[in-house]
């Protein structure tokens, strides 16, 4: 059995969770780059046109009709040239199909990741929500500004500094405070100690403070 191809660095984001690859099917289709390429400009050049249109009532800043026509005669030319460009884009665009054979657009030859990580670490990533979202329903009561903030709160604390202290029965976990005092104060050490858990594979009690100067 041949190995797995690597997939080259930068291919894909997934590719830090998983390197190994196997083939993928060149027919699968995905959205066509050189349509999504001209919808970019499409859109830019329906502003530009929209711009140019609002500007057709130009007589309270020309103090003479020579000024006025002078200034009516240029923009009508530029809103002209501006529809043509939209028109121009539109039938460009909608010559091409939404969807082609990924091959197409690649190349390289057609892998995807080899999906049995992936899955574990997709499964890792749901548990580690559901904790969150557990310690946010357990936070909301004692943060007035829950929805709105709490789970930046909780990001804040998981990714903030802290100091670790090893006793015979107690794994302590000391955070540095947080960005302002309101959302210091808002007991989510209280809450995680309240709960009986200990540190995994071992038998040390988890025990949360707030660092203190």
């Amino acid at each position: 059995m041949n190995s797995p191809a690597p997939i080259a660095p930068g291919v894909a984001i997934d590719a830090l969770a998983e390197y190994a690859a196997e083939p993928d099917d060149p027919s699968r289709e995905v959205p066509d780059p050189a349509r999504s390429a001209l919808d970019a400009q499409l859109r830019l050049a329906h502003a530009r046109a929209e711009r140019l249109e609002a500007l057709t009532n130009p007589e309270t800043r020309r103090r003479t009709m020579c000024g006025f026509t002078i200034a009516r005669d240029k923009l009508a030319r530029q809103i002209e040239d501006a529809r043509l460009r939209v028109e121009k884009l539109q039938a460009k665009r909608d010559a091409l199909p939404r969807r082609v054979p990924i091959q197409s657009v690649m190349d390289q030859p057609v892998v995807k990741l080899a999906p049995e990580l992936q899955h574990l670490t997709n499964l890792v990533k749901m548990v580690a929500y559901q904790a969150e979202s557990q310690i946010f329903r357990a936070l909301a009561p004692h943060y007035r500004r829950a929805e709105e903030e709490g789970r930046t709160l909780l990001q804040s604390a998981l990714n903030g500094a802290a100091d670790i202290h090893v006793t015979r029965t107690e794994l302590r976990v000391t955070l540095a405070p947080l960005s302002s005092p309101h959302r210091t104060r808002a007991k989510l050490c209280e809450e995680l100690n309240a709960s009986v858990n200990l540190f995994q594979g071992s038998n040390l009690r988890l025990r949360h403070a707030i660092h203190r100067p």
